[in-house]
């Protein structure tokens, strides 16, 4: 494995390639990378850098969002077939039908979605900021996709009027406030962290309910030595790297996402050495959806 790592270094050097890695992916590749991190944070990041090549290692509308940010640089995807079942759950067609029985009322889209729903979109949310952009929209109502979880989230927060979308990540779902409460029955004193996409009654027994990235930081911050972890299980890889002196449990560990653990450290070296797996989001898309990622980050 080692050797395999010393090999990606030298590839990414060679081809002036940065290597991303998102928080869920497999242990050994978030420890190769340059950044890990949550998706729209890598994008941006990798954006300011002046490598000529971005390697996601992710699923595809995280690499279709750095090819957003950064038109000028070549975005490769190890595994192209690694995709999200949620962002599956909005399609264009299905977005523009759902704008027509509300006129007027703004698209505020999580991150996780396609870059061609993005572009049918008014704004565009992470699990970090979406009460904060929800709240920053001069409107009574609001459109949200394609998490219910998130948006009911987001309603608890907002006094405006949410629509919601049918769709939901297949792990956050499966986490249950009963199963929650054995986990905190099991392990006495101990934080439960949950992230917004999972379901209402989850995050009511939760300790705390924030993004990835605030469940990163929280732990390092927090005096409590104890945590149960409500996300998709890749996170207590670096929760653990970041606090050694700490424990971190999975709350389950059905909430393993397998196309987050397609990517491996030889699709890494294959990927640098072929340029296999190129996204590249057209100009009639990448604009309008640039338009909605950029609106937020400018709002929060």
């Amino acid at each position: 494995m080692e050797a395999t790592k010393e090999k990606i270094r030298h590839l990414l050097k060679e081809k002036r390639a940065i290597l991303l890695a998102h928080n869920y992916v497999l242990p050994e590749v978030q420890d190769v990378a340059d950044l890990c991190g949550d998706s729209l944070e890598l994008s941006i990041k990798a954006a300011a850098t002046d490598a000529e090549v971005i390697v996601f290692c992710g699923v595809h509308f995280m690499a279709e969002t750095a090819s957003i940010l950064s038109p000028e640089k070549t975005v490769l995807l190890p595994v192209p077939e690694a995709g999200c079942p949620m962002a599956d759950m909005v399609t264009v067609e299905g977005l523009a039908a759902r704008k027509a029985e509300l006129p007027g009322v703004p698209v505020v889209t999580y991150v996780n979605s396609s870059a061609a729903v993005k572009a049918l979109s008014d704004v565009c949310c992470t699990s970090a900021n979406v009460v904060a952009v929800v709240n920053s929209l001069d409107a009574d109502e609001v459109l949200m996709t394609p998490d219910r979880n998130l948006a009911q989230y987001a309603a608890s927060k907002t006094d405006k009027t949410i629509h919601l979308w049918e769709g939901y990540c297949p792990f956050h779902n499966t986490l249950t406030a009963e199963k929650a409460l054995a986990v905190k029955a099991a392990h006495p004193g101990s934080i439960f962290m949950a992230h917004p996409e999972c379901p209402p009654d989850l995050l009511a027994v939760a300790d705390v309910v924030t993004s990835t990235s605030g469940m990163l930081r929280y732990a390092k911050e927090s005096p409590a030595t104890t945590f149960i972890i409500g996300t998709e299980v890749g996170i207590l890889h670096p929760l653990s790297q970041q606090n050694p002196e700490k424990t971190f449990i999975a709350a389950s560990l059905e909430m393993t996402c397998l196309d987050m653990k397609r990517i491996r450290l030889s699709d890494i070296v294959s990927c640098l050495e072929t340029f296999h797996g190129e996204i590249k989001v057209p100009e009639e898309i990448r604009i309008p959806a640039l338009s909605a990622v950029q609106k937020m980050i400018s709002m929060v």
